[in-house]
């Protein structure tokens, strides 16, 4: 029996989002936040430690060392791509800043990939919204053009991508990898090799990337929708386009095989006290995403539970079913989770040419009352830190940021103006009488989530990078060693820790084994009892510790070696 489809849509209603328009807004969001940004302590300093030991050729390719520390996962391309960058950009940009290129390539990718997913199934028969009785029904295309725009504008309002996805980690590899298989899914029927490319990147991405296990489910997924989805499209042959993707499932588990990439990370997420956190974060950080995507599967329950696998609908719900699985049993979970955002996202567009007048209203609202008020904060607390008025919001800032210094860049201050000034000439479109569009419910969403992270990274990046950068901890550590000639020491440092001690202190950090030719050595204050037993006796001092200065608790422990010339 074949089910309606819920969508009624005029041709009226899909107008395109101007091209111009779309891609100012992805760039917005993509390059803050790479460019400008110190190493942020954790994941994304560990990470460029890495690379720069691989340029310098230091550690190996396959099994890369940080002072003798692995990585924190068995990924591997992250450090290869920022390490590659490093060396083609080094001599021409900033390390750090070369070695972030690729990654505004992925994130950029990642947008696109889902811009194309989204559209490729819209293309699909049981997407089609319904015909009318004397025409006038969207356009198979331009309907599958305006549900692709509302599709990337929902995954860039997603509240979570926006600090994880600007990051050098693996797990943007990840994501950029799930999405060019979430498209190559969509488009196989279409554009058999263009999708083909698209699954090889995507299966072997995830697979080098760490993800081996997430790769073989997804790939089994796709090859099963494609099998008994209702989109095959003339001249294409649906064995031919399952047996592809099979092929290169069995190429992805072969490789992760040979690079012994297999490993069970599955941790107990059934305890009670963890899931009020994952609830919180389920909500939050896919937010609005989850509540348009339960609104699809609602609205189309009568195709989902049809015996024709519309594609459209499975393919995306098998992706979020996956990866969000894989947030309930993985830790970090935020971590996880940004993988299934794409998969939601698309789902999400689903639910457009089913909203209702009064809800679309509600989030217009809610969108423009949370952005707005953030956007407001945002102003408030840079005049109060660069003028002093009003006076509180400056003073807890030097409370909790002690030591920091303000600091005022005409280009940061333009961009951060001409994006509130932007807000304000969205905020009046969207609340002006306009001809309906499908897609005009996320824009409110996509442009504050993109506003708040343009002035989070123009205004307040010099109080974040205080904050989360090392950088002012290692300064203080380089004060105190008078001779850093040679090697120094590490004992219980994170591998963040000892990143930042060789790129901003300019230290060779070596690890316990081999402090025999080392002249100082910088350990964690909680493990001071256990290192002054391991090392010889009488011949290292404790000459100091620094803390952070935005955290006291977060010190570092200086020894000396007795006979150290000054």
């Amino acid at each position: 029996m074949n089910h309606p489809s819920p969508a009624i849509v005029a041709q009226s209603a899909v107008r395109a989002l101007p091209r111009w328009a779309l891609l100012l807004l992805c760039l917005a969001y993509a390059v803050p936040g790479f460019v400008g940004r110190a190493p942020w302590r954790n994941d994304d300093m560990a990470s460029l430690g890495y690379m720069l030991e691989l340029t310098q050729g230091h550690t190996s390719w396959l099994h890369p060392l940080l002072a003798g520390m692995p990585g924190d996962s068995d990924g591997l391309l992250h450090y290869w791509l920022g390490a590659w960058a490093i060396q083609a950009l080094g001599g021409w940009l900033p390390l750090d800043l070369a070695a972030r290129v690729p990654f505004i390539a992925l994130l950029l990718l990642t947008l696109a990939a889902t811009w194309y997913g989204v559209y490729y199934l819209a293309r699909s028969p049981g997407a089609q919204p319904v015909a009318f009785a004397f025409g006038g029904e969207a356009k198979p295309t331009d309907y599958a053009r305006a549900m692709a725009d509302g599709g990337l504008l929902a995954l860039i309002a997603c509240l979570g991508l926006a600090q994880l996805s600007h990051e050098t980690t693996g797990y943007l590899t990840q994501l950029a990898s799930t999405a060019l298989l979430f498209f190559a899914g969509a488009a196989m029927p279409w554009r058999m090799a263009w999708a083909s490319l698209a699954a090889l990147g995507g299966l072997l991405g995830l697979v080098v990337s760490g993800a081996p296990t997430l790769a073989m489910l997804l790939g089994l997924g796709s090859a099963w929708l494609l099998w008994r989805s209702d989109s095959a499209q003339p001249g294409v042959s649906r064995i031919t386009a399952v047996a592809l993707v099979l092929v290169l499932t069995l190429l992805a588990v072969l490789l992760a095989w040979q690079l012994d990439l297999w490993r069970w990370r599955i941790v107990n997420a059934h305890d009670p006290q963890e899931w009020p956190s994952l609830l919180r974060l389920l909500v939050w950080f896919s937010w609005p995403a989850w509540p348009l995507a339960l609104w699809t599967l609602w609205r189309w329950r009568r195709l989902i539970t049809s015996r024709q696998w519309h594609r459209h609908l499975w393919l995306p719900l098998w992706f979020a079913l996956v990866t969000i699985g894989t947030t309930l049993n993985t830790r970090p979970a935020d971590r996880a989770l940004l993988l299934s955002l794409p998969a939601l996202a698309a789902l999400a567009a689903f639910a457009l040419p089913t909203l209702r007048r009064s809800i679309a209203a509600l989030i217009d609202w809610f969108t423009l009352l949370f952005f707005s008020a953030s956007a407001i904060t945002i102003w408030v607390i840079w005049l109060s830190v660069q003028t002093g008025v009003p006076a509180k919001p400056a003073a807890n800032v030097a409370r909790l940021a002690p030591g920091f210094v303000p600091e005022f860049s005409v280009l940061e201050f333009t961009l951060a103006l001409l994006g509130t000034l932007a807000w304000g000439a969205l905020v009046a479109w969207r609340t002006a009488r306009n001809r309906p569009a499908i897609w005009k419910s996320l824009v409110l969403p996509a442009g504050g989530a993109t506003l708040g992270w343009l002035l989070l990274m123009t205004l307040w990046l010099p109080m974040l990078n205080y904050d989360r950068s090392l950088a002012p901890q290692v300064a203080g550590v380089r004060a105190i060693i008078t001779s850093p000639q040679g090697c120094v020491g590490a004992y219980g440092l994170t591998r963040a820790q000892v990143a930042a001690l060789m790129y901003h202190g300019q230290l060779a950090m070596v690890d316990l084994p081999r402090l025999a030719q080392c002249n100082w050595l910088v350990a964690d204050p909680d493990e001071s009892p256990s290192i002054v037993t391991m090392l010889p006796s009488g011949q290292w001092v404790e000459v100091g510790s620094v803390s952070r200065p935005t955290n006291r608790h977060d010190r570092m422990l200086l020894l000396q070696r007795l006979d150290t010339p000054r």
